[in-house]
């Protein structure tokens, strides 16, 4: 299974993960700022789905954010609750995040779902949409591209997302897009961001 195969490929390669991704000084100054801003519009709990090494969860957390960090590869959230001693960490997949029915306030999925096949991306956005209350508000971070495909990924095969190709998986699964984002840049692939917000029930 693809989900299998993501976290036994992250697995192997933590700690060369962290030390290139797991500091905010990797972050692009812009990432930051989207992130920053759409947390302080967030009333209610976050989760930050697929932290990785948990950098954005303490980010967030420092921030005066009610968060709690989850991943599906244990050994970064063993990285995590090592750096991050006062932040909540739990092993945990995208799919099933394991809260109750409109309980969130929001989910930040920063290049959470890069990994993830087209065909199975609406059973995660059905998840989110489950898991955040009516007016709660989702953060998506991906890679950009024209059209839906495949790449090579450092450690496993990635999707590239179309912004629109996105905006209407997420509206089919219940989401209102408020803002979208893109950027371009030498030495990385471009970048594409999503604010969208749980429409009402």
């Amino acid at each position: 299974m693809q989900i299998d195969r993501v976290r036994d490929a992250y697995a192997e390669r933590v700690d060369e993960c962290v030390d290139a991704f797991g500091s905010m000084d990797s972050v692009h100054c812009a990432d930051r700022e989207l992130v920053s801003a759409w947390s302080q519009g967030i009333d209610g709990p976050v989760v930050d789905a697929g932290c990785g090494s948990g950098q954005w969860t303490n980010y967030l957390f420092e921030r005066g954010v009610e968060i709690e960090g989850v991943d599906l590869v244990p050994e970064f959230i063993v990285h995590a609750k090592a750096r991050f001693p006062d932040v909540p960490f739990r092993v945990g997949r995208l799919e099933t995040l394991n809260v109750p029915d409109g309980s969130l306030g929001g989910v930040l999925s920063w290049y959470s779902i890069i990994h993830t096949p087209p065909a199975e991306l609406r059973t995660i956005l059905a998840e989110f949409a489950r898991c955040i209350r009516p007016g709660g508000g989702l953060l998506l971070g991906f890679f950009e591209g024209a059209t839906v495909e495949p790449f090579a990924h450092l450690v496993v095969e990635a999707y590239r997302w179309p912004v629109e190709g996105l905006r209407l998986e997420l509206l089919a699964a219940g989401f209102e897009t408020v803002e979208t984002y893109t950027r371009t840049g030498p030495g990385y692939r471009p970048h594409g961001a999503i604010v969208a917000r749980r429409s009402a029930v």
